[in-house]
């Protein structure tokens, strides 16, 4: 029985990000991960990106003050700017709510990265486990990795079926912390434990895009 870090030594010979950033979600640290945390569920990322872009043109995603700005917005003015994530009625007052909870809990983004727990983000409406985790790798540079249908179709394509996401996860971040110290060498550096989830989950996601055979 194969582990999880034999995947990654296998997904990383394919140099899936080469064309990707450092922490394969773009702006990864930043607010903007957490709108696109909410926005990209059940829906395609590009359709979130023109979305995300509509938001930067209209000043409402700048800098430091995005949170702040979302948290004061009516459903309709940001409804209007995320039509192309779909269920734009739902998702904006969704994240209009959960800015303003951001904003009552913790003051601001950089003590919500600081502060917030998967318990917290959970809570939220419409919040579930995927995009707590995204937001907890992606937003806050916390230790989980980022289990979706995509892991979970690629492990069932190899033989292993785990419908649970969260025995799922485990799985995945077992195999790498067992063998840590091998994946530094891997890569060749010792590289943050959450990047390294990230960037798995990344090479998951553009393998599986690709459609391509892994070579174990």
């Amino acid at each position: 029985m194969f582990e999880s870090y034999e995947i990654l030594v296998a997904l990383k010979k394919l140099d899936l990000l080469k064309n990707h950033p450092e922490w394969y979600w773009p702006g990864a640290g930043t607010f903007e991960v957490v709108v696109g945390a909410v926005l990209t569920q059940n829906t395609k990322w590009e359709n979130v990106e023109k979305s995300l872009q509509s938001l930067r043109q209209a000043g409402i995603l700048s800098g430091h003050q995005s949170l702040e700005h979302i948290a004061g917005l009516s459903c309709e003015v940001l409804g209007s700017h995320i039509v192309s994530s779909g269920f734009y009625n739902q998702k904006s007052m969704r994240l209009i709510v959960l800015c303003q909870n951001i904003l009552r809990d913790f003051g601001g983004f950089e003590s919500f990265v600081l502060g917030v727990d998967r318990e917290w983000l959970l809570a939220q409406k419409g919040i579930g486990k995927e995009s707590a985790d995204s937001i907890l790798n992606y937003a806050c540079a916390r230790e989980v990795m980022v289990v979706d249908k995509y892991t979970y179709k690629f492990l069932c394509a190899l033989g292993i079926e785990i419908p649970d996401y969260d025995e799922l996860q485990m799985w995945f971040q077992r195999g790498i912390e067992q063998n840590l110290s091998e994946v530094f060498v891997l890569y060749g550096k010792k590289m943050p434990l959450a990047q390294i989830y990230a960037r798995f989950h990344g090479k998951i996601v553009e393998f599986s895009k690709k459609k391509l055979k892994l070579e174990l």
